[in-house]
């Protein structure tokens, strides 16, 4: 009998391990093929994400490859490229409807700003976002049904680069502040994607609208000595940059 109840017990764990073994190498598509269905939708523009791998049993994770296309209108191909996102999610909460992320980490994103001095590709990129969200459309739900939502205790941004642009200037890159939000969700039981990209685009389109801004209206001279030349390398070659770019918008006056 001891030995029937072993093999018994046996079984279960080995089709519980099995189990496992393909929810962790089916998630990484699902994850994928979430975002590349869903983005499009959101932003009312090209999103690809080119590969996931996220670990149920752990919770960490990695999203590569995460590029958003730009409104119709302008210019550039893409408004911003994220490369890497490194995340920690509360392990298995990603296969029900509440997902909770401990800390989502975005570093050395890329940001493409265009402006028509009244409007920028930015700008436009945030209403669309903020158009869906009112709208009531559908958003992605769990497999009860339910619609899936987020926590997030913890998100950063860092190291970001700005590149700005204006029409018939060469586009200057130049560093972005880092951003810290806490909380995004937690006091609701979770909010829609739809909701979280939101409030994050809020803040980081806040973010890179001004930047953009001090490059264009003021000639650059609040991020002087900042500016990166990665064609370059070099310091003086970044300043002798932000010079041009002032003289260019009237910056200097004898």
């Amino acid at each position: 009998m001891k030995k029937i109840i072993l093999w018994s017990l046996g079984g279960v764990f080995a089709l519980g391990l099995v189990a496992v073994i393909v929810i962790a190498s089916s998630l990484d598509g699902i994850v994928t093929a979430g975002v590349n269905s869903f983005g499009p939708k959101l932003t009312l523009t090209d999103v690809k994400l080119n590969g996931a791998s996220i670990s149920p049993l752990s919770g960490s994770g990695t999203l590569t490859g995460l590029t958003v296309g730009n409104p119709a209108g302008w210019k550039n191909a893409n408004a911003f490229s994220l490369g890497k996102i490194h995340l920690s999610v509360e392990p298995f909460s990603i296969m029900g409807d509440h997902i909770v992320i401990n800390e989502l980490l975005i570093d050395a994103p890329e940001f493409d700003y265009e402006t028509k001095i009244t409007d920028s590709n930015i700008a436009q990129l945030l209403a669309n976002i903020e158009k869906f969200a009112g709208s009531g459309a559908a958003t992605p739900a769990a497999k009860n049904g339910q619609p899936v939502k987020f926590e997030v205790k913890k998100f950063r941004l860092t190291n970001g680069q700005v590149s700005v642009g204006v029409a018939g200037v060469a586009a200057v890159t130049v560093p972005m502040p880092d951003l810290a939000l806490d909380g995004l969700g937690s006091d609701k039981g979770g909010i829609t994607p739809d909701q979280l990209v939101t409030e994050v685009m809020k803040k980081v389109s806040a973010s890179v609208i001004t930047v953009g801004k001090d490059v264009v209206l003021k000639g650059g001279t609040a991020v002087v000595g900042g500016v990166r030349d990665a064609a370059k390398g070099a310091t003086d070659a970044a300043k002798n940059a932000v010079g041009g770019i002032k003289d260019l918008f009237g910056g200097s006056k004898k």
